[in-house]
């Protein structure tokens, strides 16, 4: 649990510095004038117990590492407050079934819903649902396409994850004359690809020295990366380095690798699999580093929801309540600091 509440402070703490100083400029010096001590008794989320919640979970069919990670930590979270009962829905990549599902958790008047869609765009109506019966509902990654089919957004930075790929493998190329770089990218019908591509090639902005001279869009499975990746090794055969955007599509990607017999440029992966970062800390391969696309937001959805069903903020946080939109930032993991991310890693 020591990782998800250090999660906790990475997702919260910028906003709390951001807040902290917005409280002191709007505060008078004057010392009786109650700032300090209404600060001080603000209600906010803690390890406390405190009023019981009722939280409807529900989200698809875990068929991916990612997905079993994401349910996993909500499960987990879950577990950690004696006062949050957890209602779980059998995942599924069905839209109408998944809406049942989320019916069923709205007419037992659940307190707060936790919602991941299958599709956001599909399940808007469902989320609108509940609201509109009172229940609040923390959407879950794949935004509803209205604003008012929910209380919270939280999830990952796509953007920020090719951005981050990119500044990362900049810094290790930048004294390279005529750099060249190739991109492994996942499913090219996903708005997710789309942004993290446009990070990545924004980042590389940055370094004049650096050129893209290749990508293939992979389908975020073994299979495919391992397909995808032999296609590039043939068609580049020399590059300085790799950014996967899926390390499970990455496990396929690094067996072409090893079967080409390449080992001549720096590989950059996405998401956190414990594999990569097993394969980062042996450091005896081409994969150096991964960017985050952290499941452990499913973890802070759980926080959310319970602040939310309690009436509460968020601790870290000047505002009574919590947040509209939580973005979980892209961090870089590397060998220097793998074994801090390492049981956040997922199979």
């Amino acid at each position: 649990m020591t990782q998800l509440t250090s999660r906790r402070g990475l997702l919260f703490g910028a906003a709390a510095v951001s807040a902290g100083a917005v409280l002191t400029g709007c505060t008078s010096n004057d010392p009786d004038d109650g700032g300090d001590k209404a600060a001080d008794t603000q209600p906010a989320a803690d390890d406390k117990p405190g009023k019981q919640v009722t939280i409807g979970y529900a989200g698809p069919l875990a068929d991916h590492g990612w997905l079993n990670a994401v349910n996993d930590q909500a499960q987990k979270r879950a577990e950690k407050y004696s006062d949050v009962t957890l209602e779980t829905t059998e995942g599924s990549n069905d839209t109408a079934q998944q809406i049942g599902q989320i019916e069923t958790l709205i007419n037992k008047k659940v307190d707060v819903l936790v919602i991941l869609p299958a599709d956001g765009k599909a399940l808007t109506q469902v989320g609108l649902k509940a609201m509109r019966a009172g229940i609040q509902v923390v959407n879950l990654d794949r935004i509803f396409n209205s604003p008012q089919a929910y209380r919270c957004w939280v999830g990952g930075d796509n953007y920020g994850m090719g951005l981050n790929a990119a500044h990362y493998i900049g810094e290790k190329l930048k004294d390279k004359p005529n750099a060249k770089v190739i991109e492994l990218a996942g499913l090219d019908n996903l708005e997710l690809t789309k942004q993290r591509t446009q990070g990545f090639d924004d980042g590389l902005k940055n370094y004049p020295n650096i050129q893209k001279v290749a990508r293939q869009a992979a389908e975020f499975t073994v299979e495919s990366g391992q397909a995808k990746m032999s296609q590039l090794l043939q068609a580049q055969s020399k590059f300085d380095a790799l950014w996967n955007h899926d390390d499970d599509q990455g496990v396929g990607a690094l067996r072409a690798i090893e079967q080409a017999g390449r080992d001549d440029f720096l590989m950059v992966g996405g998401a956190g699999a414990l594999s990569a970062f097993q394969a980062i800390k042996a450091d005896s391969g081409v994969l150096k580093a991964t960017v985050l696309y952290p499941p452990t937001m499913a973890a802070s959805a759980i926080d959310l929801a319970r602040a939310l069903g309690q009436g509460k903020g968020v601790s870290g946080l000047a505002e009574f309540e919590i947040p509209s939109t939580v973005t979980c930032y892209s961090a870089v993991v590397d060998k220097e600091n793998v074994d801090q991310y390492m049981p956040t890693g997922f199979k």
